[in-house]
């Protein structure tokens, strides 16, 4: 059964990694699917056949979130090609870890401008140009719930969006519009792996309750769920995908 039919979901940062899952199931439930991005066009280009050669639909979109007038062409051009959207997957971020006192200036404007601002760019553009009764995931992370050195920014842009998450779902409820921040634990991506010793990563994994990292398939069903009518009653809330970590 495809719980998604008709629906057209745009999922920002969706060239590889959760997005690209994300995507993937989606566009696997019957969803017309925009795959965003701001610089993997071969990756996102790949998304998107993996999609149609499923017997899916779906086309590319660049824009960097960060950049609010790309963000009005994003919505504008997805909107020309399938004439809606009803879903938006708030998935583009960046990450960059270090303690706190080596962090320059560029590191954390570079997460706010991305995380924070980019959230905020499409939530405003939502707000008028979504579909009424439509559905907005926005990604934050389970790190908001735990102390762990070096992601001190990280976590600071991710709490930001969970407030926007709230107070949003709030303003737009009046348009059946849903609002809900999905919180992953430590996750198999490339985002994720990357400057991270096998020691570090093993450690990172011992802290749930089945001693694994999360796959990216794991974090992808719950955002499908949500996006689905099953879910219209769930909205305000920040739900953690971490296998008990927290």
């Amino acid at each position: 059964m495809n719980t998604l039919n008709n629906k057209v979901v745009l999922v920002t940062g969706a060239s590889k990694g959760i997005g690209a899952a994300v995507a993937k199931r989606i566009a696997g439930e019957g969803a017309k699917v925009i795959i965003n991005y701001a610089g993997s066009k071969e990756e996102a280009g790949q998304t998107v056949q993996q999609i149609k050669d499923n017997g899916g639909d779906a086309i590319a979109l660049k824009a960097d979130v960060s950049k609010a007038a790309e963000v009005t062409a994003l919505f504008d051009a997805a909107i020309a090609h399938y004439g809606k959207i009803d879903v938006l997957v708030n998935n583009a971020g960046i990450m960059i870890t270090k303690l706190l006192k080596d962090t320059t200036d560029e590191d954390f404007t570079r997460q706010f401008e991305v995380n924070v601002r980019g959230t905020f760019n499409t939530l405003r553009e939502a707000a008028t140009k979504l579909a009424d009764k439509g559905t907005i995931i926005n990604l934050s992370t389970t790190l908001t719930r735990v102390m762990i050195p070096t992601y001190s920014t990280y976590v600071a842009t991710k709490g930001a969006v969970e407030q926007l998450t709230r107070v949003f779902a709030k303003e737009v409820g009046s348009r059946g519009i849903t609002v809900n921040a999905v919180l992953p634990g430590p996750t198999n991506t490339d985002l994720f792996i990357k400057g991270k010793t096998k020691e570090m990563i093993d450690r990172l994994a011992s802290l749930n309750a089945f001693n694994r990292l999360g796959e990216v398939d794991d974090i992808a069903k719950v955002i499908v769920f949500l996006a689905s009518d099953d879910a219209k009653w769930i909205s305000g809330q920040t739900i953690g995908l971490n296998g008990a970590m927290a």
